[in-house]
């Protein structure tokens, strides 16, 4: 397809969907449509946006992948937005060790992987501290808590659904909570709209009223976050334009 005078190969992408998306990552771009939208009506939306589109594939191209994490004594890595630090230690058990308010370390077992216990640890964490913060957004509407679990998803940072509940990415420990709270609530409003109409957004704005900005950074921060060697290669970051 020819976008402002560029040629971009789009790969398009139907399910049972309401909306539209347009995706750029490692891969390439791509468009998400409903199984029935007319051709016309893709490429409309696709032009619709298309400044963002060469903008995210621009940036792409010019970005350099962050590098595997190698973990060593001292290594840090972002939890929450600070700066954890690694300890290699010889015990067979991963550890938390809370220095100050702000300052942890996590002590990897160095007589097994302790490559695997960073992210089994990580995940761990993740998966406590998204139960409490979906079932605080949960309570805020007056809905029932769903079941929460973990994601590895290659483009979305969570998922909604009426039978198997919420799902969050792993990856997302490593941002401030703020930006955590404003997926979490995004998932959350799903369970009163499973759409992204403006009842959606509406639901959204009263969970989280600075949402537009927080999903602008969570774009930017997406980019830099660390890569783990044991998660997938292509566990690394993306950029989603939805409508």
């Amino acid at each position: 397809m020819v976008v402002e005078g560029v040629r971009v190969d789009l790969v398009l992408r139907r399910s049972a969907r309401r909306s539209f998306a347009l995706q750029v990552d490692h891969r390439g771009a791509r468009v998400a449509a409903p199984l029935q939208a007319p051709l016309v009506e893709i490429e409309r939306f696709v032009h619709g946006h298309g400044r963002w589109l060469l903008d995210r594939l621009q940036a792409r191209a010019a970005a350099r992948p962050p590098p595997a994490l190698a973990v060593a004594d001292g290594a840090t890595v972002p939890l929450f937005g600070l700066p954890l630090t690694l300890r290699l230690h010889e015990g067979r058990v991963a550890r938390w060790r809370m220095l100050t308010h702000e300052r942890e370390e996590l002590l990897l077992p160095g007589a097994v992987d302790p490559l695997r216990a960073l992210l089994h640890a990580l995940q761990a964490r993740a998966l406590a501290w998204y139960r409490g913060r979906v079932e605080e957004y949960c309570h805020r509407l007056g809905m029932p808590m769903p079941a929460v679990r973990l994601s590895s998803a290659r483009t979305r940072w969570g998922s909604c659904s009426s039978r198997s509940g919420i799902r969050l990415h792993w990856r997302l420990i490593h941002l401030p909570p703020a930006l955590i709270d404003y997926v979490v609530a995004h998932e959350v409003a799903h369970l009163v709209e499973m759409n992204h109409s403006a009842r959606f957004w509406a639901v959204v704005e009263r969970l989280y009223p600075d949402w537009r900005a927080a999903r602008s950074a969570l774009r930017r921060a997406s980019a830099s976050l660390p890569v783990i060697a044991v998660a997938s290669a292509a566990d690394t970051g993306a950029f989603e334009r939805e409508d």
